[in-house]
């Protein structure tokens, strides 16, 4: 995987092959960010990564400027992976190992962006839980956005607060907000 724009543009990353992870391709990514970018000054926000892995999202966060960004990781390993990626590239990402669940039931801090990238081979409850926990405790700012990736055979668009999903390859990302 590799950084895509920013202070870190062209950075490969290589992720241990032991991971537990499925990282989000980078066109998939640079498509993304296309969108983020045109309604957000990165500079400005507050993100938090969810289901992060390998920090992939993080990163590309960072290294466009935002400050404020929390990755949560149920497994070892990927929380670890962050730890020292971000500390070699002198990036500011908070790590919280943690069931993410469990995380979102507990957590009261307010973001702009919430990403998540669940398992593809969640089931559809599962997936459901993530829009279902952020809009009950408010973990989002008024014109914030929950992001969650997941595989094109899999439909959100019945979900409560779901806005409209891109396709990019296998990958679709849909948008929900207040």
């Amino acid at each position: 995987m590799r950084i895509i724009s920013g202070l870190y543009k062209g950075r490969r990353i290589t992720a241990p092959k032991k991971l537990p992870v499925r990282p989000t391709t980078d066109m998939a990514k640079e498509a993304l960010f296309n969108i983020i970018n045109n309604q957000y000054y990165f500079d400005d926000i507050s993100v938090l990564d969810l289901f992060s892995g390998t920090g992939n999202i993080s990163y590309e966060f960072a290294s466009r400027g935002t400050e404020h960004i929390t990755a949560v990781d149920e497994n070892y390993g990927c929380i670890k992976f962050i730890n020292e990626t971000a500390d070699a590239f002198d990036m500011d990402i908070s790590t919280i190992k943690s069931d993410v669940f469990k995380f979102l039931e507990k957590s009261k801090q307010k973001h702009s962006i919430i990403f998540a990238d669940p398992p593809y081979n969640f089931e559809l409850a599962a997936f459901s839980k993530i829009p279902e926990l952020v809009f009950k405790n408010e973990l989002l700012e008024e014109e914030g956005i929950l992001i969650v990736e997941h595989s094109k055979h899999t439909d959100l668009s019945q979900l409560e607060h779901y806005s409209h999903s891109k396709s990019y390859g296998g990958n679709m990302f849909s948008f929900f907000s207040k």
